[in-house]
């Protein structure tokens, strides 16, 4: 049996390319909308993608099931769960698919996979227990999807903090708790390969470990040794989930009802500066300048919004741009493809052009600074009682203490609820260390907001002022 983890660092996400050698045949676990990298690796191992399969309704990408659909490619999907999340874009298609009950089979040459239904991160979610025929009749580890990660298991807020399902979260938890029930009867020896690592939303403590066993995760695993009865575990996981990106609804939506077929890439224009301005002067464009925070701060394009090409950017661009938007980029030539890779997989498609930060300058073009300051001058200024103080921590952060006057809006729900903050002074911005308020505060002040960037580590500052301790 060939098999092969695949990991895309900025979403925290694993992938899984399994084949049998001695037919070359290949399946594709969680593929993401960009299938072209699956097909050239299994080229590479001499096997070739005749199915592909997913193990719930995704909320941080686009799935790539849709994808190796329209390419004849026999696609596999949970048919458990309610009416109101099943794989809508199947139903009445002419795609070549399965829908599949817990307990179900299929094989890929030599190769059992056993349907496993498990829900509570989703209500449809199922995972997958893989058995190499030529080996044994006793499977060799699951397919765990965003149902058991390594050190932590699957969020079960997401139907509501991020579909809008108001109410659903204390249910799903409660599933997810039986769930975790029949998991702890599962075999030790049995390895596990998660949806996720460390730095996904999907849970709030993931591991960076990349696999680990059922036995290990039964004994060790933080959330499941919450479980010791139904309410320790509810008060236990749903207590401090972190504010989910706002385009977690989207992908959501998408992926239930069909995302777009991809096709070719985009393929942004080289553009002077000028036609980068003319162009994002549309109500309908969005500038975005991947540049480093400082060099942002010092002189930008004005209305653009900030969201570094690094970890974060996925994140960032999702969660401050809309679907309809015409994107227009400040970047560096070799970070172009890495950026429309990026966009695509959350969806953001309608990449138009680009120029680059040297040119900035050099354009004639007056660019714009934003006024960044330290927490010492905050106290300053906040004593005046001329301005409004906004804290985009998550709120489990703000909770643990915080400015009393400071308003608190995590930073990926902010596009959503600017209108909480009141325009009537200016707006002084931070997080912990600057990170996250650099990219809010580019984006009050593309909505016309009078803002000043904090630069600062918060908690020493809070300490000094004897705000950590006011836990709420």
């Amino acid at each position: 049996m060939f098999f092969e983890q695949i990991f895309e660092e900025k979403l925290a996400q694993y992938a899984y390319l399994i084949g049998c050698q001695r037919n070359g045949q290949a399946i594709v676990i969680d593929p993401m909308r960009d299938i072209d990298r699956y097909e050239k690796l299994a080229a590479k191992h001499n096997l070739k993608i005749v199915a592909a399969a997913e193990t719930h309704i995704h909320a941080d990408y686009l799935s790539g099931l849709r994808e190796f659909a329209e390419r004849g490619v026999k696609v596999y999907a949970s048919d458990e769960g309610d009416k109101d999340w099943k794989y809508e874009w199947l139903k009445g298609s002419d795609n070549n698919f399965q829908l599949l009950k817990d307990g179900d089979e299929f094989n890929i040459g030599n190769i059992k996979f056993t349907t496993v239904y498990s829900p509570g991160h989703t209500p449809e979610h199922v995972s997958y227990l893989v058995t190499d025929g030529a080996a044994t009749d006793q499977p060799m580890g699951i397919l765990s999807g965003d149902f058991v990660f390594v050190g932590d298991v699957g969020r079960p807020d997401l139907l509501e903090t991020a579909a809008g399902q108001v109410g659903a979260m204390e249910g799903s938890a409660k599933v997810l708790y039986k769930s975790l029930e029949k998991f702890k009867q599962m075999p030790e020896y049995l390895q596990l390969w998660p949806g996720h690592g460390a730095g996904s939303a999907c849970g709030k403590a993931l591991g960076a470990v990349p696999k680990s066993t059922v036995g290990y995760e039964q004994k060790f695993n933080t959330s499941i040794r919450s479980a010791i009865t139904e309410q320790d575990f509810l008060d236990y996981i749903l207590d401090g989930q972190p504010e989910p990106p706002l385009y977690f609804a989207r992908m959501k939506r998408d992926n239930k009802l069909g995302p777009k077929v991809l096709g070719d890439f985009p393929s942004p224009k080289k553009m002077s500066v000028k036609e980068i301005v003319a162009k994002g002067a549309s109500d309908n464009a969005v500038i975005v300048d991947t540049r480093k925070r400082t060099e942002f701060m010092s002189g930008h394009l004005e209305g653009s919004l900030l969201s570094t090409i690094n970890k974060q950017f996925n994140t960032i661009a999702g969660s401050y741009i809309t679907e309809d938007q015409d994107i227009y980029l400040i970047i560096e030539e070799d970070k172009v493809d890495e950026a429309v890779v990026d966009l695509i997989r959350i969806g953001l498609d309608n990449i138009l052009g680009y120029a680059t930060p040297s040119e900035l300058s050099e354009s004639g073009v007056e660019l714009i600074s934003t006024t960044t300051i330290d927490l010492g001058t905050v106290d300053t200024l906040m004593e005046t009682g001329g301005y409004n103080l906004l804290d985009v921590r998550k709120k489990s952060e703000y909770d643990a203490g915080h400015h009393p006057d400071a308003i608190n809006i995590s930073h990926t729900r902010l596009l959503d609820r600017i209108n909480e903050v009141p325009q009537d002074k200016p707006v002084l911005i931070h997080c912990k260390s600057g990170n996250r308020a650099s990219f809010a505060t580019a984006l009050m002040e593309s909505k016309g907001y009078d803002v000043q960037f904090i630069d600062d580590a918060v908690d020493p500052w809070l300490e000094k002022k004897n705000l950590l301790a006011e836990v709420n």
